[in-house]
């Protein structure tokens, strides 16, 4: 009897040994063929990587300066360029230049559907003429009374509302609604959503702009943002790190928190930039905390060293309008302004003027006598035209 068992024992040993072995052999194959797989798609991460960077070091500097740029439009009925490599440069050159963006305001926005497509169409018919980078176009469709598409989208309520009546999967759906409609129309980019959480300090100028607190600013965020960049629309967070009641247009937000209480004001951005949204834009405020005496904008301590490097986000970096009174009547006007940004390190210049040459041929000339700031120029340019490549902005043929 102890025989019959010691046999028994034996054959399970040997079938378990078997088919261990068996397992083991399965599970080195796949992890093998993991590795292949992960190698081949570093490879042309790496190859892709290399072409951009060819692609960028080829462009002329009045091109790369222009791609730095959003700027406002004429009109909405038919586009073209009012900038020339000559206003850049000092020459005499009447190459038209784009700029890298557009942002479109009330004014641009056409009457039907039908009468907008074609205004964009003409935008993009122009660039292929004239053998420009195309532009993203964008717009402020936050919803309630930043609704820049009221007359050719669904409805659109305030972020406060949407927090108050909806649940997750009805917002998912409403921004999704939203994205379609926007992509249609031809736009690629949504100046939104706003990202900061509601407080005293700030109620009265956000203005229902807000989710609310931060439980609800990071649920109702990750939602919105996810609806429109899976459905092709590139989203902006705003404004980092914050605001007051301090209208920017006019004057100069200071936030006075301490530096423990804006850090906790400022983990919505924290949390949110993990899902990397296309890009944030950062607000004029100065934080009595943190670098302080220097708006976010133009501070590299906000922009670089904690959003960039601290919180690991690799998108554009915008900031908000050079041209806005709480630069301008400070000591900050545009062409001040302009430097100061890229050397804090933003990618895109927003100027809400209908012409960047005069602040861009400060640019110029700058780099060409300071090599550093020309870097800097560079590293921008090249994360705009790897979300240009990423949007389908640029074939990637174009590039190699």
């Amino acid at each position: 009897m102890k025989k019959k068992w010691w046999v028994l024992t034996l054959i399970i040993l040997i079938l378990f040994t078997s088919c261990t072995d068996k397992q083991t052999k399965k599970e080195i194959r796949q992890h093998q063929a993991a590795m292949v797989t992960q190698t081949y798609i570093d490879q042309i991460k790496k190859e892709r990587e290399a072409a951009i960077q060819r692609y960028v070091e080829r462009m002329p500097l009045e091109q790369k300066i222009a791609q730095m740029f959003i700027e406002n439009l004429e009109g909405n009925v038919s586009f073209r360029s009012y900038e020339t490599v000559g206003a850049m440069n000092g020459t005499k050159d009447d190459t038209p230049l784009i700029a890298g963006g557009y942002i479109f305001f009330s004014y641009n926005i056409a009457q039907t559907p039908e009468q907008m497509k074609t205004y964009i169409d003409s935008i993009r018919i122009y660039c292929d003429e004239y053998k420009n980078i195309q532009p993203y176009l964008s717009v402020d469709q936050e919803g309630g009374w930043v609704n820049r598409l009221k007359k050719l989208n669904p409805a659109l309520p305030s972020n406060e509302n949407v927090a108050q009546t909806y649940d997750i999967s009805e917002t998912y759906s409403l921004y999704t609604q939203q994205a379609e409609s926007m992509k249609a129309l031809g736009f690629d980019m949504n100046l939104a959503p706003v990202v900061e959480v509601c407080t005293e300090d700030n109620a009265e100028f956000l203005d229902g702009r807000s989710f609310g607190d931060v439980e609800k600013v990071i649920r109702y965020g990750t939602a919105c943002i996810n609806a429109y960049e899976n459905h092709g629309i590139a989203t902006v967070l705003k404004h980092f790190p914050g605001n007051t009641n301090t209208d920017p247009h006019t004057g100069l937000p200071e936030i006075k928190l301490s530096k423990s209480e804006l850090e906790k004001s400022i983990i919505s951005f924290k949390e949110l930039v993990k899902l990397e949204p296309a890009a944030v834009l950062m607000s004029h405020a100065r934080t009595s905390a943190i670098d302080d005496g220097v708006p976010a904008c133009l501070s590299k301590v906000w922009v670089t060293d904690i959003l960039r490097n601290e919180y690991g986000y690799e998108g554009l970096i915008f900031s908000d309008d050079i041209f806005m009174g709480a630069l301008a009547d400070n000591g900050y006007p545009p062409e001040v302004a302009a430097c100061s940004a890229v050397e804090a390190g933003v990618d895109c210049i927003m100027i809400s003027e209908k012409r960047f040459a005069k602040a861009g041929k400060v640019l110029y000339s700058k780099a060409k006598q300071d090599s550093d700031f020309a870097a800097k120029i560079d590293a921008a340019v090249t994360r705009i035209i790897k979300y240009k490549l990423n949007a389908g902005l640029i074939d990637e043929a174009g590039i190699r």
